[in-house]
């Protein structure tokens, strides 16, 4: 049985909390989990990542049962490019929301196994034996620099233009998400979160508190927002956990934001 946390933090710097996170079951089963990180003006962020869960959630809920794993693939992949063709009209229609956009990594299961989809740097990694792995590539050009030998790895999380994003949700009338299968075996876990975690959190701590299976998930959750808050907590900060814990384990969703 896969169970299931999420959370968010608004952080120590910022005035609003721009990241929209959500996880639980759709109409037929399915487990969906979703962190969208927006970005813009004013209002902006927290719109473009509001109007992109929002999307996504409606429509993955009306997915039919007993779809195969690479109808859900599918079925993720145009459910990220819906939710790109309604950001980004909804900044084409309202000035105040011109330029918008959003990162969003996302997991759609069928019982242990299912597809990633992600567009930007919000990340996913799968943590076992309290070692944490990351599966999504970040779309930003600090990346794109390092993949083509001009910066080194130690550069990658000091570069000035660390945050420019070469693909992000809304911002253009098309985008392609990434894909990528996954399955999680008895006592793996599934880690998504914004950059609000992943760039103030080492991937060693991360791997080492999210397995830690000796407390709850929640606790898990907020230790790791502890650690980004105390390393300055200059950004939102939002995380959601998915731990196949055996056949036996009863199915728990919870949520807080703080």
């Amino acid at each position: 049985m896969i169970r299931t946390v999420h959370a968010s933090d608004i952080g120590r710097v910022r005035t609003v909390n721009e990241d929209s996170v959500w996880i639980g079951a759709t109409r037929h089963g399915y487990t969906l989990g979703i962190i969208a990180d927006g970005m813009g003006g004013h209002l902006a962020g927290d719109t473009a990542s509001r109007l992109a869960l929002e999307s996504m959630r409606s429509t993955l809920d009306e997915l039919q049962p007993e779809l195969s794993k690479e109808e859900l693939g599918t079925a993720l992949s145009s459910a990220i490019k819906e939710a790109n063709h309604t950001v980004h009209s909804e900044a084409s229609r309202d000035e105040k929301y011109h330029n918008m956009g959003t990162t969003v990594v996302s997991v759609l299961l069928k019982g242990t196994a299912g597809y990633i989809g992600h567009v930007g740097d919000s990340r996913a990694y799968l943590v076992k034996d309290g070692a944490a792995f990351q599966l999504t590539e970040d779309h930003t050009l600090v990346n794109e620099l390092f993949k083509n030998g001009q910066i080194s790895l130690e550069e990658l999380g000091s570069h000035p233009r660390r945050n420019v994003l070469t693909r992000a949700m809304g911002t253009d009338a098309e985008v392609t998400a990434d894909l990528a299968p996954v399955s999680l075996a008895p006592g793996e876990l599934l880690l998504l979160c914004s950059d609000g975690l992943s760039n103030f959190v080492s991937q060693e701590h991360l791997g080492k508190v999210a397995g830690i299976r000796e407390i709850s998930l929640e606790e898990r959750a907020d230790r790791l927002l502890q650690l980004a808050l105390l390393a300055g907590g200059g950004d939102n900060i939002s995380v959601a956990l998915l731990e196949h814990q055996g056949e036996a384990a009863a199915p728990e969703t919870k949520e807080w934001n703080r």
